[in-house]
């Protein structure tokens, strides 16, 4: 069992059940008395068997929904980790066996020319070193589980158990190594039972732990793993948003698994922090000072690059906490209504919904990162979980998911530039600019992610046949012959896109995880009630508290 929950007291445990066990019983009773029931896709059960659709009508306009209400009742499993692994049955349709290949493509590719290394260079065959912790054999590790990659799982395991040096003398990010390579190392245990993960996540969260060694309650951006020390970043005194305030998912985990509250106790003092920090409408600078603890007021708001992840954490903290710590939820609904207030607009002439950057915390910018398609499906979660006016955050959810699937639609190249900048001139005829600097393509997972958030939580085929086009797209413009897969460098140049020589470890561990995810043909195989994921796509379990 998870050894936080043997914590708890057997006696808290029944009274929990017989009390879910009772709301259930009277709420099935009065729908009964009412003739209503609640619509939702079959739990435990794969859905109708659905194949390819090679020339899927998809609709450009966003749908109202519903095809679903809302669930009236949503309650945290309890999730055990009793020792027995989690068995996976591998793809059950065409377009999941399709990413498996496209998995496997990229695996063989990296395991022959860049094995260990963090990440490949596919153009030259040769492997990339960013933090020297093998990025792309941990990112992926959790994938292949799901997947059902039996083999290949044991191959990066064993890495993990006899390779893997988490003492070299490196300086790393804390956010990216907390969020790729903590995170990676506890879904594993999660998934496998294997302790030998969570032997190697606790050494690694007591070196990162280092990095909190400042005047303040917030930690330095960089810590160098061997002589564990924590610095500022190279380029300047202060750490990001995202990198401060995207590491609590990972360190709460790795407490209740050990039954030590150090790792907790000082990720959840940087979302105190922030908590009691004045901001806009709810929305924060994206640069804080270790030392201080002060934001740098003035910055960019913005839900893009270095601060896009702090608003997702928000949600997804109070609902790993079981929905107990209600000041999260809080904090995230004030800055959504200072999103709705300063940030979201609609373009012209098709009014697509968008969200934009304030310049200087005063100027908007219509300006939208890729990376804010995240929110489509953080939107849709917190839904689910009974916020907003009835369907108000699932349409917002929607309009946003049907702009970032235009950002696609859009590019000859059917894939979304790494930046957008929308038309607020009457009289135009395109809605979406982008610039040249902005036209590449990182083989990113944003669109994906939510694309599979609306599937699950509505049950809707109609978000797989829009992950499929894209799918096809990745396939058709970044695949190699047996290099693996390139970002590329322009998204609207149909002959010639430019190969930029990598393949980044989040292609592996999220961007193919998702579309895996997305195609299953029971959408709740990863159910949301019982995981949530991780902001790089690894699945931790939902607590009581």
């Amino acid at each position: 069992m998870h050894r936080y929950y043997q914590m708890q007291t057997e006696k808290n445990k029944l009274s929990a059940i017989k009390d879910f066990l009772e709301k259930q019983k009277e709420q099935k009773e009065a729908e009964e008395k009412q003739g209503v029931g609640i619509e939702r896709p079959p739990e435990n059960k794969l859905l109708d068997r659905q194949l390819p659709v090679e020339n899927a009508q998809i609709s450009q306009k966003p749908d109202k929904h519903i095809e679903i209400t809302r669930p009236a009742l949503v309650v945290n499993v309890l999730h055990q980790d009793n020792g027995q692994p989690y068995n996976f049955s591998g793809p059950q349709n065409d377009r999941q066996k399709a990413v498996v290949n496209g998995f496997l493509h990229a695996w063989t590719a990296y395991k022959k020319h860049a094995w260990g290394y963090d990440q490949l260079r596919p153009i030259t065959n040769t492997g990339h070193e960013w933090f020297g912790l093998g990025l792309t054999i941990i990112d992926s590790l959790d994938t292949m589980y799901i997947m059902g990659l039996k083999d290949e799982f044991k191959l990066a395991r064993d890495w993990v158990d006899t390779k893997l040096n988490l003492a070299s003398n490196n300086d790393v990010n804390l956010f990216e190594v907390t969020i790729r390579v903590l995170g990676g190392l506890l879904s594993s245990y999660h998934l496998s039972q294997d302790e030998m993960f969570l032997t190697k996540a606790t050494e690694l969260g007591d070196r990162l732990l280092n990095a909190f060694h400042s005047h303040s309650a917030i930690p330095y951006s960089d810590v160098n793993l061997f002589h564990r020390k924590g610095k500022p970043p190279k380029w300047g005194p202060d750490s990001t948003l995202s990198e401060v305030a995207t590491i609590q998912l990972e360190f709460r985990d790795l407490s209740r698994l050990v039954g030590d509250p150090k790792y907790e106790a000082k990720a959840a003092a940087v979302s105190e922090l922030i908590h009691n920090t004045p901001k806009l409408a709810g929305l924060v600078p994206m640069f804080i000072n270790a030392q201080s603890g002060r934001m740098k007021n003035g910055t960019t708001l913005t839900l893009g690059a270095r601060a896009d992840s702090y608003y997702e954490y928000l949600l997804k903290q109070w609902i790993q906490t079981g929905r107990t710590q209600d000041w999260l939820k809080d904090d995230y609904l004030h800055a959504l209504e200072g999103i709705k207030k300063h940030l979201w607009r609609k373009s012209g002439p098709n009014n697509l919904s968008f969200i934009g950057e304030l310049l200087w915390s005063r100027n908007f910018s219509p300006k939208m990162d890729h990376l804010v398609c995240y929110f489509a499906g953080a939107l849709a979660l917190g839904w689910h979980y009974g916020l907003g006016n009835g369907t108000e955050h699932l349409d917002m959810a929607n309009e946003l998911l049907h702009t970032c699937y235009q950002m696609y639609s859009q590019m000859p190249t059917f894939l979304s530039p790494e930046i957008a900048h929308f038309n607020l001139v009457p009289g135009t005829d395109k809605d979406i600019i982008v610039k040249a600097g902005d036209s590449h393509n990182l083989l990113r997972p944003e669109t994906v992610e939510s694309l599979y958030y609306l599937y699950q939580l509505t049950g809707s085929k109609k978000y797989q046949d829009m992950g499929w086009k894209i799918f096809e797209a990745f396939e058709k413009y970044t695949r190699l012959e047996e290099q693996g897969y390139t970002s590329i460098n322009d998204v609207k140049n149909v002959k010639s896109p430019g190969w930029r020589n990598s393949m980044e470890s989040f292609f592996l561990g999220e961007t193919l995880k998702y579309f895996y995810l997305l195609f299953d043909d029971n959408p709740k195989l990863m159910d949301f009630d019982t995981w949530v994921f991780n902001t790089e796509a690894h699945p931790l379990p939902v607590l009581l508290s």
